[in-house]
């Protein structure tokens, strides 16, 4: 019954360490394919890049259901 339960404690962690690296991969690819059209688009302007994100991120969030109820769980 020992056994059992340290597999399965094992396997536990496994899934989640696995599901948070898939994450942080996800994410690191993100942040690099936005650097290179940062660079392509806006010749390096952060500030641009940062005002048109920031636009493009409220309109991702406001377009399904014409709320932006989502922030409010911030």
């Amino acid at each position: 019954m020992r056994l059992f339960k340290r597999r399965n404690e094992v396997g536990y962690i496994l899934h989640n360490f696995f599901n948070v690296l898939g994450i942080v991969l996800i994410w690191r690819g993100m942040w690099y394919i936005l650097d290179y059209i940062d660079r392509c688009f806006f010749g390096g302007d952060h500030f641009a890049s940062v005002v048109l994100g920031i636009i493009v991120g409220f309109a991702i969030l406001y377009l399904p259901d014409k709320s932006l109820s989502e922030l409010e769980k911030l």
